[in-house]
């Protein structure tokens, strides 16, 4: 029988701070389930989801504002232990008759925390002076009279306060960031200690119970998958398969615009050492002839796409017997699709994999990595038999080469550009530098520029290399790469594919310019 690993579990309620995925992220590094809700979320819903403890998160607003977030009567009503961080502690103690005002001195990066009094959310740190991360504006000016003031900086007098007989607790400033240096040691006593959860969230009993309800749900009916050879297809596969066997069948649409030799990679991977039921359909020729003459980037991924969908439709339809759709869905892309009854919530894009598939396909759909972070569904697919360094990769993206090749596309483009960036790529893992990147790739530029080879003249393309270091992918910095790496990588693209007579390195960083060209 299967452990309930989901039944240990903390709720988030999300206020719209930058930070509520990474507190969801901390708890279940700690090894317990949580997932995130809307802070207006309905009660019966939060109710149902039965958590052992309540994290209220930080957000942009002050608790005075109109139509601010308020405190949901739901969290108290539960008698369940509470954390709120940043703006949720703010919204406690003004539930309970604190005051809480805009300050002159705001708190934004590193600060001191003196622990001044005995608390059970600071049982787990050794020492009272804590390096911490704040990002404020407002703050409790007179704390509630049920709470207790128990750390404080240099300028805000009430740091961390705890309810005097109620296991309600608020922080101002933000355990979940890597700066707050005992933030995971103050989240695993709030979450073990004080909740009492177990440390059940484990990569093994993971799958497990994926496997599980997997079958419970599909039963003796065939799902269909559409394999892209990106991490989130392949960890699918891989998942499905193992619950289910030869009751999945994969699609995989070759378009001439993977990386270096990757068609034959998926398949090695999938069909020959997994065993997995892969149909291939080479493409490669009607991507070219659909792309002829467009320059237009927009219009280039919405050709990429739509001819996608019509080429996945047909071979769904040639297909006997099959009751459901399988996609990559993970849980970002849920919480970015979730909206708040208000419109407060974090919101960001709607989901989507295999976006557009026509609705007389009439399938059922099955989404099970759709509680996963990427983190997460990259540890499943290392434990599920996928090589690490399939699973680790860089991200690509969706229109493949088709959007790092500037201008028209072209047969002979994509195979430059292929081999350009699989020499950059082999390069970066030979010298130990590519964990070092968050995303590293070659640009194809439609120009040509003289080169000299031997003593003959050369007038070929131009290759641009573009390597970034990042947290989150919304800001990056152009990685500092060694002088002498770069020009190894420019001497061997230059001297082994003779189309190209050039290579410049990008150094722009985001922002202004973008992480992809295109």
């Amino acid at each position: 029988m299967q452990m309930d690993i989901k039944h240990s579990k903390i709720l988030i309620l999300d206020f719209g701070s930058q930070y509520t995925q990474l507190i969801a992220r901390r708890v279940r590094e700690l090894d317990v389930y949580c997932e995130i809700y809307a802070w207006d979320a309905d009660a019966q819903d939060v109710k149902a989801f039965d958590p052992q403890g309540i994290i209220l998160s930080g957000g942009p607003e002050s608790v005075h504002m109109d139509n601010a977030p308020t405190l949901n009567e739901v969290v108290l009503e539960m008698e369940i232990p509470v954390l709120g961080i940043c703006y949720g502690m703010q919204l406690l103690n003004d539930h309970f008759g604190g005051d809480v005002e805009g300050s002159e001195e705001k708190e934004f990066g590193y600060a001191k925390v003196h622990v001044t009094g005995e608390s059970e959310l600071f049982a787990g740190v050794s020492h009272k002076e804590l390096d911490v991360w704040m990002s404020h504006g407002d703050k409790v000016k007179s704390l509630a009279s049920v709470f207790n003031s128990i750390a404080h900086t240099s300028s805000t007098p009430y740091a961390a306060c705890q309810h005097q007989s109620l296991p309600v607790f608020g922080v101002q400033f933000h355990p979940e960031v890597e700066h707050t240096a005992d933030g995971r040691a103050i989240l695993s006593q709030f979450v073990h200690q004080i909740c009492g959860c177990e440390s059940l969230w484990k990569t093994d009993n993971i799958i497990d119970t994926h496997v599980e309800a997997i079958r419970e749900l599909v039963g003796e009916e065939k799902v269909l998958l559409g394999l892209s050879g990106g991490v989130d297809s392949s960890v699918v596969a891989a998942l499905l398969h193992k619950a289910i066997g030869d009751q999945l069948v994969c699609v995989f649409v070759d378009t001439g615009l993977l990386r270096y030799q990757e068609g034959d990679q998926v398949m090695q991977t999938m069909a020959d050492k997994m065993d997995i039921n892969v149909i291939r359909v080479n493409a490669q020729q009607r991507y070219y002839d659909a792309l002829q003459g467009e320059s237009d980037p927009e219009r280039k991924r919405k050709i990429i796409g739509e001819l996608f969908i019509r080429i996945f439709e047909r071979q769904a339809k040639e297909l006997d017997d099959i009751q459901w759709l399988a996609q990559g869905t993970i849980y970002p892309d849920v919480i970015e699709s979730a909206a708040s009854k208000t419109g407060k919530a974090h919101v960001i894009k709607s989901h989507h994999n295999v976006g557009g598939l026509p609705e007389d396909l009439a399938l059922k759909l099955i989404e099970p990595l759709k509680d996963l972070f990427k983190d997460e569904v990259r540890k499943l697919g290392v434990s599920l038999g996928l090589a690490p360094e399939l699973v680790y990769r860089h991200p690509f993206p969706g229109p493949g080469l088709g959007v790092r090749i500037l201008g028209e596309v072209k047969a002979e483009y994509a195979g430059i550009l292929a081999k350009a960036d699989h020499i950059f790529i082999e390069e970066l893992r030979r010298h130990d530098l590519y964990d070092k990147t968050s995303q590293a790739f070659a640009v194809f530029l439609p120009v040509k520029s003289v080169g000299v080879v031997g003593d003959a003249r050369r007038y070929e393309y131009v290759i641009a290399l573009r390597a970034v270091e990042t947290i989150d992918f919304m800001t990056a910095r152009w990685a500092h790469l060694p002088y002498e790496f770069i020009d190894l990588v420019s001497r061997r693209i230059m001297n082994e594919i003779a189309q190209v007579s050039r290579v410049v390195y990008d150094v722009s960083s985001k922002p202004p310019a973008t992480i992809e060209w295109e």
